[in-house]
């Protein structure tokens, strides 16, 4: 059974949706950079949404309040990816999203006021639990057949993706809206650090002098639908999702496994899933995290399946900084636009090969040749490792 994807939406540091993402790729502009809007100390290098709240509120109509960045940014992304689609007595729909810190962002400053005494408001701890940005987002679009909220670290947006056309598969839903949203907090940001993989610099993914990763935050949202929803929608089928796989390793909290296990499974397992062979990917958009451990596993992975006829691979996290829930399904909309214009994005910042593994990644944004499927993975902490393949539209 094919997985059309038939619509996309997202939000992120360099660009407020689609078209001004797919600018900023092509011409090799990275949104990270100083802290502009969140209230933190330290000279932190992020990838932030170019937007206040305010002005996230205002650009999206939204009435009800509180709300969290969270829930503003998942907004955004899936009413785009949503578009002019209605809801159909016809259709079983049904919306999965994926977040990490829920609405942390809004309880960090009812916390400061509580314990400063400066009348906190109590109804923001409404924003906190994760499941509220999903049920916000649901609200806003009228779904309400299925709904459900997933968070499995830096996977969550893969997983969600992979649940949705796992319930597409098994014939319990029609369609379904499956993505991830995350906005940067104090304690990501503090929380990274104290685990000693921040980079203060430029992250460089696969780089021999690697020193860690950007926080970044963003949302992105895709449109899954069977083939009798397509025929009712009339909806173009922008790619199709071919091939899922997760793999847990169980290594160690939060690093991987240096033999690359988890990920090595998770690699297999989706390109077997999709019926294709190794030699068939196009294109792998990378997790490249920039750290040093992440990296190198991934590295190892990518040896264990393909050997030294690897394809072009990139990390795309120094354009957007990592986003966390939101890195699987930001990625996802990355790996749709690279097959719908059989565009290579380039991994920024890169000089030299890891030297255990020598892997080197596509420095030059391509666009000189067919990109027919891609890889795209996402690793989380725990090992929960998931891979996903998107290919070219079958009819």
């Amino acid at each position: 059974m094919a997985v059309r994807i038939t619509g996309i939406g997202i939000i992120s540091a360099i660009g407020l949706n689609v078209a001004e993402n797919l600018f900023s790729l092509e011409n090799g502009k990275s949104g990270i950079g100083r802290i502009q809007y969140l209230d933190q100390e330290g000279a932190y290098l992020v990838g932030e949404v170019k937007c206040s709240n305010e002005e996230l509120i205002n650009r999206l109509h939204v009435k009800s309040r509180p709300v969290s960045r969270t829930s503003l940014l998942g907004l955004a992304a899936a009413r785009e990816a949503w578009g002019g689609n209605k809801l159909s007595a016809k259709l079983r729909t049904g919306i999965i999203s994926a977040t990490s810190v829920g609405g942390m962002d809004q309880t960090e400053h009812f916390y400061r006021n509580y314990l400063g005494h400066t009348n906190p408001d109590f109804q923001v701890l409404k924003c906190h639990d994760s499941g509220n940005t999903t049920e916000r987002i649901a609200a806003e679009l009228g779904i309400s057949g299925y709904i459900n909220t997933l968070s499995t670290a830096c996977s969550s947006g893969a997983n969600a993706i992979m649940l949705g056309a796992r319930l597409i598969e098994q014939g319990k839903l029609d369609r379904v809206l499956v993505g991830g949203t995350d906005a940067l907090t104090q304690f990501t940001l503090n929380g990274f650090r104290s685990l000693m993989i921040y980079d203060d610099q430029w992250c460089r993914p696969f780089d021999e002098s690697r020193s860690g990763l950007n926080l970044g935050e963003g949302a992105a949202f895709l449109l899954l639908e069977n083939d009798k929803s397509v025929e009712l929608s009339g909806n173009e089928t922008l790619a199709c999702l071919s091939g899922w796989a997760n793999a847990a390793d169980a290594y160690h909290q939060t690093a991987s496994s240096p033999d690359g296990r988890g990920a090595t499974l998770a690699i297999q397992n989706a390109i077997e899933v999709s019926g294709l062979s190794a030699l068939d990917i196009s294109y792998i958009n990378a997790h490249g995290t920039g750290t040093k451990n992440n990296d190198l596993s991934e590295s190892v992975a990518l040896l264990n399946v393909f050997g030294d006829n690897y394809p072009d691979f990139s990390s795309t996290k120094p354009f957007t900084g990592h986003t966390l829930a939101a890195a699987g399904a930001i990625e996802a909309v990355f790996s749709v636009l690279a097959i719908q214009n059989n565009f290579i994005f380039p991994n920024l910042n890169y000089s030299q090969a890891i030297l255990e593994t020598g892997l080197v990644p596509s420095t030059e944004f391509q666009t000189d040749q067919p990109v027919t499927s891609v890889l795209s993975n996402s690793f989380g902490f725990g090992g929960n490792n998931s891979s996903l393949v998107f290919t070219v539209n079958i009819s």
